[in-house]
């Protein structure tokens, strides 16, 4: 499996994760990776982000901070949640 593929599985997966957390109306397949996460683009607010942070530091074992200077571009799209996920994640 090349980089790609497995790029667009680990965000799939992310993207699960989310829809699942907030019970989103929407297929995780359906979410573009480069879409805006906060705002414009999927819609989500700061408390959907806040529940999504738990959500990953359970599933992948590590904490978002809310004070972290980064989130803006952390969760600026799928794309970059999943980039941040890989390079932090324990489990």
């Amino acid at each position: 499996m090349n980089n790609l593929n497995v790029q667009a599985v680990q965000e799939l997966e992310v993207a699960e994760l989310i829809v699942a957390t907030l019970n989103l109306e929407v297929q995780p397949a359906d979410i573009d990776p480069l879409a805006a996460l906060y705002g414009e683009g999927l819609g989500l607010d700061s408390l959907d982000i806040l529940e999504i942070a738990l959500a990953i530091s359970k599933t992948y074992g590590f904490k978002l901070r809310s004070d972290d200077e980064n989130n803006p571009k952390i969760f600026s799209s799928l794309r970059d949640l999943n980039l941040h996920i890989q390079q932090n994640r324990v489990k």
